[in-house]
């Protein structure tokens, strides 16, 4: 029945033209399209409608086509030249939160977050330290279709490395998946291990320079964009778990096993994070504490100073009251008397401070 459906929507097909970009459905969101046999791509530039044409004429090899954020029309374009199912059509043509895998027959549907690690000179409250963006995968049995969205998590140099194992790519579609997953991965790693720079920097300032709350606002962005970091490599357990250990027609059995070394690196990677977590929480406690102290001893200085001051307040409110019948009032000696109990009562109680470590 799927290949009646099939010969029935290419005989009711209407000819895709990639002539010009203005009448293209694929407009200029197509990246790179390229036909490999045994592994070998094959020379000669070619339209997508050309590259289709000719694989499934031979019964050899696949396409692989990348996109760079196709809109709607563009995407429905590309469904019905490879004759997608419209299910398959409708989830891929929009972005998605989180990373899946879903199997549509013949074809399945991979979604992925890229991570990059945003360079800043200085971090601060604000500070951008992840960006991500997604990477979809449509795998069948003679194409691979890679939709980038994102500014960043370019396939170029993984199409390069590719090639130059010709070995791995005749294993089909499905190499291009683990290939793709792999790099993603990685990636994760590298942001990981970059975030650690920051988490150092993060803990130098806190324990070598005064507590303030600029701190805090450096932690709590730290912790954020670890969060950003978290919500695309979490939820990559269950659709590595899915390829690796699911019979899915578009993944080769020996292609298989390599998604359980991509699932290992995942597993590196969220360690990785709540690692760097955990140390933030013990920071940010610590910073907390610092500022905790730092306040009392404000509060102590202040008390300190308070007691002081009570002093000369105490001997002038009593000789300010201006009666006539008063002791020493009208003496010689009566004000530098009071001046010398007002700076030797006050020396002697900042003395008893800075004994207990008050000021």
């Amino acid at each position: 029945m799927r290949s009646i459906r099939r010969a029935v929507r290419r005989a009711y097909r209407r000819t895709v033209d990639l002539s010009h970009p203005a009448r293209s459905p694929l407009g200029s969101s197509v990246m790179n399209c390229v036909v490999y046999e045994d592994g070998v791509r094959q020379p000669g530039p070619r339209s997508v409608e050309q590259a289709v044409r000719r694989v499934r004429r031979s019964g050899r090899g696949f396409v692989w086509l990348g996109l760079h954020e196709p809109s709607e029309e563009e995407f429905g374009g590309i469904a019905e030249l490879f004759e997608l199912d419209p299910p398959v059509g409708r989830d891929a043509a929009h972005a998605h939160r989180r990373p899946k895998v879903e199997s549509y027959g013949d074809t399945l549907l991979a979604v992925f977050k890229t991570c990059r690690y945003v360079e800043h000179t200085e971090l601060t409250a604000t500070s951008e330290v992840v960006d991500t963006g997604e990477i979809l995968v449509l795998t069948g049995t003679d194409f691979v279709i890679t939709v980038r969205r994102g500014p960043h998590g370019s396939l170029g140099p993984l199409r390069e490395a590719l090639e130059e194992s010709p070995e791995q790519l005749a294993k089909g579609p499905s190499a291009v998946l683990h290939a793709v997953a792999d790099r993603l991965v990685d990636d994760f790693l590298t942001v990981a291990d970059a975030l650690q720079d920051d988490v150092d920097h993060v803990e130098a300032v806190v324990f070598t320079e005064p507590a303030t709350r600029r701190e805090s606002g450096m932690i709590y962005q730290l912790k954020r964009e670890l969060l950003e970091l978290r919500r695309a490599v979490a939820p990559l357990d269950r659709p590595l778990h899915t390829l690796a250990t699911a019979p899915l027609a578009p993944v080769a059995p020996d292609v298989r096993p390599y998604f359980r070394d991509v699932a290992d690196h995942r597993t590196r990677v969220v360690e990785q994070i709540a690692a760097h977590d955990a140390l933030l929480d013990s920071i940010l406690q610590a910073h907390l504490a610092q500022l905790t102290v730092a306040q009392n001893e404000d509060m102590r200085r202040i008390t300190a100073w308070a007691a002081i001051i009570a002093v000369p307040t105490m001997v002038c409110g009593v000789y300010g009251m201006n009666f006539d019948h008063m002791p020493e009032l009208r003496w010689t000696y009566g004000y530098p008397l009071a001046l010398g109990v007002i700076a030797v009562a006050c020396f002697l109680i900042h003395r008893g401070f800075r004994r207990n470590g008050w000021l």
